[in-house]
This record gives structure tokens, C-alpha cells and sequence, in this order.
């Protein structure tokens, strides 16, 4: 396990004062010094490691301590113990922790005071050569040198954590997005699918007990009653059927989402018309131009663009009659899906979803998702819905 710093840094401070007083112990076991100067030595021995304890909080602190330590200690010292690691470990960690300018003054300093305290010595007393010189400063630049490496080795790791904790905090942002996304997709298929069957059944339904309320024959009233239950019993049993589709991503982690119902899209136009005519809509259909494959979300929405004009018409007019117009367009790349029919009540469609969540705005944002345009409102003594959606699909339009 990794040790905190500050115990870290008082277990090095041990290991360094074990050490200079081992090597003290054993280089100078023979050297004779009075109690005095013996008992300072020590002293200044036990400063000079102990403030290694503090060398990250306080490294410039320490490194003025330890040096002073060592510019006191050799001169008084006759025991000349390796007082000098202290001063190198603390000028390496001011260094390492950005006090750059700090540590090179620190080494100017001590090689200024070591190469002038040698000339002002007599002849013969020198205690060191101007090739230890060199290699003194050597030794120092190297320490600032190799300390300076350590701090931006440090800042770098640094940049790369932060980086990676940037990234993974931005993809987890983004699987929220995707599944809040998601969910909204689920919605708008579920409000589509529900509002349109429930929408029918209700309408059925009613039209089946208007007709039954008239005709008090038992043969005609069965009838009746079979023709309204066949309708109801075929519009739920499509309803069932999209909505497990819809669903089923939600009873699985590896499926993928899907797209669409499994006979999705335009396919099921002729079902959707049929069961508005069974409503008691008279629902005509025209097809211009040659019909295109269309990617799977353009597909999709055309055919809920479709349903949702036609669950409106049941709701909020008076139609009688309802023409689904599919026209074609090579060169522009385009399908054009008009709705129109011949009621009134326009206002309320217009105004179905406030917010833009569900209804006809819902329908005018996908079909601008997908790089189309959506118009609804009234038009010849009715309603138009007025949309165009393109036939192929850019890898960016492709994923929403």
C-alpha cells in the first residue's frame, strides 16, 4: 500500500539519519574530538536528516536548513560524515516540487561558498581540486537538473489523469444522453401507437352502438356488433404487436434498439388506411413517381406521420373523406407524404401538443431530425399535412 506523504517523508528522514550516522560511526572511528564539539556535530547531524521530515511541505525551508547544517557541520565536525546526502535530497525536492529558481540559487550558492572558502585557503590545506570542483557542479546540476525532469514528468501524469477523468466523465455524459434520448423515442412511439388505436376503438365502438341504438332488428344488431368487434379485435391485436416491438428494448441489454415495428414504415400503409376506413373514414391513397427503399427512420416516420394525420382526423373533425398522397421525387432526392382531407376543426390539431412533445409538432421535429420539413393547416375547406422527407440519410442524420 502507498504510504501518505508526510509519513513517506519522515520514514526517508530515518532511513537518511541511519545512514550518515553508520557511515559517521565507521569512517571515523579512530578520529579523537572533545565532548563539545562531538555533541554539535551530532546535533547538527540530527537537524540537517530530521528536516528532511518537512522537505515537500517546506522545501525551501528545508534546504536552507540542511545546507546551513552542512556549512556549520564540516568546518567544526572532525568527523566529516556524509552530512552532504541531507543538503542533496532536500535541493532535489525543491526542485521536483517547482521551486526551480529556489534550487538553482540554493546550488549557486553552495558552489560560490565551497569554490571561494578553497581559494582563500594557504597553499597545501586545499580540500579540494579544481577537478572535484567541476564535478561538484556537476553534481549539482544534475540534482536541479534531474529534480526540474521529475516535476514536469509529474505535471504530465498529471494531464493525462485529468484527461482520461475528462473523457470518461464526457462518455458518461453522453450514455445519459443516449439513454435519455432513448426514452424519448420510446414515448413518442408509445403516445403514437396508443393514441392511434385507442383513438380507433373508441370511434368504432361508438359508431357501433349509434348503429345498434337504430336498429332494434336482433339479426342487424348482430351484424353490427360482429363488424364492430372484428374491427376492434384486428386494431388491437396491431396495436399489441407494435408495442411489443417498441418495447423490446427494454427486455434486453444486447438487443438492439429497434428502429421500427417488423413490417415497419410505408409497408403497413394499406393496414393503417384500412383500419381508418373502419372507423368510417373514406380514405383514398395516390402514389406518383417509382417507390425508393427508404432508410429505416425515414421509413418509420413517414408511416407516423401518416398515422398521426389520420388519428386527428378521427378526433378532431368532421371528415368524410381523406386523401394520403405519396409522391415521389427522383431528382430531389425527396418522398413527399400530403394528408388532406374535407372537415373542419383545424385549431384543434394545430394545437394538439403543447410543447412540441407528441402530435404534429412531434411529427415536424422528426421529420426536421432527419434533414425533411413538416406544414400542417387548413387548406381547400379542410386540413393539409404537408411534409417531405429525404430518401437517404448522412451517417450524422442516420444516428438520431
Amino acid at each position: 500500500m502507498r504510504l501518505p506523504p508526510r509519513t513517506a517523508d519522515a520514514l526517508i528522514a530515518g532511513l537518511v539519519l541511519l545512514l550518515v550516522t553508520v557511515w559517521t560511526l565507521i569512517s571515523g572511528g579512530g578520529t579523537h574530538e572533545s565532548a563539545p564539539r562531538a555533541a554539535l556535530g551530532w546535533a547538527l547531524v540530527l537537524v540537517g536528516c530530521g528536516a528532511l521530515a518537512l522537505r515537500r511541505t517546506r522545501p525551501v525551508a528545508v534546504a536552507v536548513v540542511t545546507l546551513l547544517a552542512c556549512v556549520t557541520y564540516y568546518p567544526l565536525s572532525a568527523q566529516d560524515g556524509p552530512l552532504m546526502i541531507a543538503f542533496a535530497l532536500a535541493l532535489y525536492t525543491t526542485a521536483a516540487e517547482g521551486r526551480f529558481a529556489a534550487a538553482v540559487a540554493l546550488a549557486s550558492v553552495t558552489l560560490l561558498a565551497v569554490g571561494l572558502g578553497e581559494v582563500r585557503q594557504a597553499p597545501g590545506r586545499r580540500q579540494i581540486d579544481e577537478t572535484a570542483l567541476v564535478m561538484l557542479a556537476g553534481w549539482l546540476i544534475s540534482l536541479v537538473a534531474v529534480g526540474r525532469a521529475q516535476r514536469t514528468r509529474i505535471a504530465y501524469l498529471h494531464e493525462v489523469e485529468q484527461r482520461a477523468l475528462a473523457a470518461e466523465r464526457e462518455q458518461e455524459a453522453r450514455a445519459r444522453q443516449s439513454a435519455t434520448e432513448e426514452r424519448l423515442r420510446i414515448a413518442r412511439e408509445l403516445h403514437d401507437v396508443l393514441g392511434h388505436t385507442v383513438s380507433l376503438i373508441n370511434v368504432q365502438s361508438g359508431a357501433a352502438l349509434h348503429r345498434l341504438a337504430k336498429r332494434p332488428d336482433p339479426e342487424s344488431a348482430l351484424a353490427t356488433a360482429t363488424e364492430a368487434l372484428t374491427a376492434v379485435r384486428t386494431t388491437s391485436k396491431d396495436a399489441l404487436r407494435e408495442l411489443r416491438a417498441t418495447l423490446g428494448v427494454l427486455r434486453g441489454a444486447d438487443e438492439a434498439a429497434p428502429t421500427a415495428p417488423p413490417s415497419s414504415g410505408l409497408a403497413l400503409l394499406g393496414d393503417l388506411t384500412a383500419r381508418a376506413r373502419a372507423a368510417g373514414l373514406d380514405v383514398r391513397t395516390r402514389v406518383t413517381g417509382t417507390p425508393v427503399p427508404l432508410p429505416p427512420p425515414v421509413d418509420l416516420a413517414a408511416y407516423r406521420i401518416v398515422q398521426e394525420s389520420l388519428t386527428n382526423v378521427t378526433r378532431h373533425s368532421a371528415a368524410g373523406t381523406v386523401t394520403v398522397t405519396l409522391d415521389w421525387e427522383a431528382e430531389g432526392g425527396t418522398v413527399r407524404i400530403r394528408i388532406a382531407d374535407d372537415g373542419g376543426a383545424p385549431g384543434a390539431r394545430t394545437t394538439a401538443a403543447p410543447g412540441g412533445g407528441t402530435g404534429l409538432r412531434g411529427m415536424a421535429e422528426r421529420a426536421r431530425a432527419l434533414g425533411g420539413t413538416l406544414a400542417a393547416g387548413p387548406a381547400d375547406g379542410g386540413f393539409l399535412v404537408d411534409a417531405r422527407l429525404p430518401t437517404t440519410l448522412t451517417p450524422q442524420e442516420g444516428k438520431q
